[in-house]
């Protein structure tokens, strides 16, 4: 079975060949000037992760301390079912749920999504985890992820028909940075990877080996 950065790497020279090359630009021009501006650097390896209470796809309030009382804990932050390569990360991720589980592990996805577009990305992916909606982005402000899109990249994604204002339930134009985070049990975060650029992402395998490192 191929891994998710094979995953990724494939979709990346696929989709590479049919963008045009202004998409292409204003794409790199907004990764970088992301990176190059400092903001949403997301929290580090040793810092404490903040708690929340947020609603999954259904309205059932679920909070982070509840899920450490039973274990480590996965934060993926994702951007939102519209995104090709935070739908390959979550897919990953259900494939890698038995193993996850195994590891006495919890496993908690979030967007800025509203509950009901979190609710059809789970049925889309027939995901069996927690897919949670971070509506106003306080949670990914928290983490230290969210950033407002560039004004160019706001009407790319209009002419693209991407809606964020529709999934997200606001006019905020903001996205969190994609993010994983691994929470002991003491609320420590002891794994964290944050990247200025959306298509790059960690593969469940290295963090499953870093959830048995807890053992």
């Amino acid at each position: 079975m191929a891994s998710l950065i094979d995953e990724i790497n494939e979709y990346k020279a696929s989709s590479s060949k049919k963008a045009s090359p202004e998409k292409k630009r204003i794409n790199a021009q907004a990764i970088k000037k992301l990176e190059e501006s400092g903001i949403a650097k997301g929290l580090k390896k040793g810092d404490h992760a903040p708690d929340f209470t947020l609603p999954d796809a259904t309205g059932r309030n679920i909070s982070l301390s509840d899920q450490l009382a039973k274990g480590p804990v996965i934060l993926s932050f994702y951007r939102g079912g519209w995104c090709p390569y935070c739908n390959l990360e979550l897919r990953a991720y259900q494939r890698a749920l038995p193993e996850i589980k195994n590891a006495g592990a919890q496993l908690i996805a979030i967007s800025p999504q509203t509950p009901d577009a979190s609710l059809s990305t789970k049925e889309k992916d027939e995901l069996e985890f927690f897919v949670l909606s971070d509506e106003g982005g306080e949670v990914a402000k928290a983490y230290d992820l969210l950033f407002k899109l560039q004004d160019e990249l706001i009407e790319l994604y209009k002419k693209s028909g991407i809606d964020l204002p529709a999934h997200n339930g606001n006019e905020n134009w903001e996205l969190p940075k994609p993010a994983t985070f691994v929470v002991d049990q003491r609320g420590t975060i002891v794994f964290s990877h944050v990247d200025s650029d959306y298509k790059n992402r960690t593969d469940p395998e290295e963090v499953i080996g870093i959830v048995k490192a807890l053992r």
